[in-house]
């Protein structure tokens, strides 16, 4: 009986403080916008490297040292490899096709002048030039310094891309066949190269920058094919 009092008076004590002091009701605070993460800048891949030159496998070669990216079945772009680049050495000036004008695979496509020297260079894909980059035209070194990215050449409609594909270099092939072109270039030029086959370097950036003009042009023409 006693402890029956003793919870019933308690409780009477609770109900006289909630009466006296009304608890405020509780606001539902806005829950805060969830802040969309921010994606991770994805790098660009870096490309294998055979024998000190950058080789992506994403892309198809032509033995001329040119590069073809299906963009689409029939939009393919094409550009200069890294071996090019490198031979190329500092560009003064580079003279692409005009729009509309017709591509024959292995045809003298485009010109590379430096010190007063040209070399024409062939084309990897058959079509037809929809478009050339204006910022090579512009800065024409730039396609030495990044033949892979900002430094592409032209982009080519190929309605039949499919056969000039299959008469490209890709995978074991262009590995075999970028080794067979440093392997000759370092036989001509033994101080462009050194090492780098062997510690897992990278080429000089201008392989023939003390060559004279004449030697230059000769092996440039050799190595592509022109």
């Amino acid at each position: 009986m006693v402890v029956l009092l003793v919870i019933a008076t308690f409780a009477i004590f609770l109900l006289i403080d909630y009466l006296r002091n009304p608890q405020p009701a509780l606001e539902l605070q806005p829950r805060p916008a969830t802040q969309p993460q921010l994606a991770a800048a994805v790098p660009r891949p870096r490309p294998a490297l055979v024998s000190g030159f950058f080789l992506p496998e994403n892309l198809r070669y032509h033995p001329g040292h040119t590069w073809a990216l299906s963009e689409s079945p029939q939009l393919v772009r094409v550009g200069l490899d890294d071996f090019a680049a490198r031979l190329a050495g500092k560009l003064d000036d580079v003279t692409l096709p005009q729009r509309g004008q017709w591509l024959r695979q292995g045809e003298k496509t485009w010109t590379l002048r430096r010190d007063g020297s040209a070399v024409e260079m062939v084309s990897p894909i058959e079509g037809e030039v929809t478009d050339v980059n204006q910022a090579v035209l512009l800065d024409p070194d730039l396609a030495r310094r990044d033949p892979y990215g900002e430094g592409w050449l032209l982009k080519v409609q190929a309605p039949d891309a499919k056969t000039s594909f299959r008469n490209l270099l890709g995978g074991t092939l262009a590995r075999s066949w970028m080794e067979d072109a440093a392997t000759r270039m370092h036989r001509q030029v033994p101080a462009a190269l050194g090492a780098v086959a062997q510690d897992g370097g990278v080429a000089l950036a201008d392989l023939t920058s003390h060559m004279p003009d004449a030697d230059w042009t000769r092996l440039a023409r050799e190595f592509f094919l022109s």
